[in-house]
């Protein structure tokens, strides 16, 4: 046992500081990235050409377009400790009025498709809204709130429309995915890519961005330092909800109807994304290039499987698998910060329990 003589001071050894190349491996955005190398190299030796062609490439570009966008507004809310289980719905919704207001003015052309637009920002934003004032103000849980929104707003939509999808789109609209094209790639991934790019600069470098990381940090301490966190959340689940909006003009645009029926995997694919991409469930943590990543696992493995010849059955079960070790990898790595280690989260799956 030591002893500290009268007059010495005690020294306490700070814990080693990890280098730059030791905290880029430890996060879990670049583990992810890892694993979707790996998924990328394992079709292109299934697959060759088939897989690696411009085609495939310009088809999965496209399909996380929609995902991208709402995975922008999940992004937020889940650093707030929240869900928004929703956002599916809300797309579809959202289409439906879009549609319907474009149908009831008729015409082809750029002014009938902006009251379109206008008409599903709209309704994201409201029913968005709703959703953060019920969170924030009535105090229900976000699973609670969001899963009711889930049924009325895909409810409301089969009510408006018999549950028929509605064909008339302007051809502005579809015209701009079909013709517009950039190195090959249509117009409707880069749109997805400026909203991602401006996501990503509100999260990690504005004002609105601090105060999301920090009611999902620490919701009390963030209301004793002054934040308005009643309002924050509304904010948050409007973004949320105009993401949804700007989603539904999206699909809109690539499919030239409603895909009433078509999104039943939207919240899994998307929520799937985020958290596999370092978002934490737990809140306080998360970053947009992370959700990214997560994006392109569902739409590699969907594209892959349709090119190698398995049922598309399978895409779920893969997600949902690399979901759950997501999870497991965040929640062991929460744990080794409290436990003061340095370990890298991915480890912990190694890492034999005592």
């Amino acid at each position: 046992m030591s002893v500290i003589a009268p007059g010495e001071q005690a020294v306490v050894e700070a814990p080693p500081r990890q280098s730059f190349l030791g905290r880029i491996g430890a996060m879990q955005s670049v583990w992810i990235l890892g694993v979707l190398l790996v998924i990328v190299a394992a079709f292109s030796l299934a697959a060759g050409t088939k897989f690696l062609s411009t085609s495939n490439f310009s088809l999965i570009s496209q399909n996380i377009a929609v995902w991208a966008v709402l995975g922008v507004g999940m992004t937020f809310v889940i650093v707030t400790a929240g869900i928004d289980l929703s956002i599916g719905s809300v797309l579809v919704f959202s289409s439906v009025i879009a549609a319907k207001v474009m149908e009831a003015v008729g015409g082809d052309g750029w002014s009938t498709a902006a009251i379109g637009i206008a008409g599903a920002l709209v309704s994201g934003i409201a029913w968005g809204t709703l959703n953060g004032f019920l969170i924030a103000k009535a105090k229900i849980p976000p699973l609670i709130v969001t899963l009711g929104a889930l049924s009325v707003a895909l409810g409301l939509a089969q009510v408006i429309t018999g549950g028929i999808d509605i064909r008339s789109v302007p051809e502005a609209l579809t015209d701009f995915n079909t013709y517009i094209k950039i190195v090959g790639i249509p117009a409707l991934p880069f749109v997805a890519l400026i909203v991602v790019i401006v996501g990503g600069i509100v999260l990690h470098k504005t004002r609105f961005g601090r105060y999301t990381y920090a009611v999902g940090s620490n919701e009390l301490g963030a209301r004793r330092v002054g934040i308005n966190v009643d309002r924050h959340l509304i904010r948050v689940y409007a973004l949320s909800g105009a993401c949804a909006g700007l989603g539904a003009v999206l699909a809109l645009a690539q499919f030239g109807t409603t895909t009433i029926a078509g999104q039943s995997l939207t919240n899994l694919n998307v929520i799937a994304a985020v958290v596999i991409g370092g978002t934490s469930i737990f809140g306080g943590e998360g970053s947009i290039f992370g959700t990214v990543v997560g994006l392109f696992i569902p739409a590699v493995l969907q594209a892959g499987f349709v090119i190698i010849g398995v049922e598309a059955f399978w895409q779920g079960v893969a997600v949902g698998s690399v979901l759950v070790a997501a999870v497991y990898v965040d929640q062991s790595r929460r744990a080794a910060a409290l436990r003061g280690s340095s370990r890298p989260s991915f480890l912990a799956l190694f890492k034999a329990k005592k």
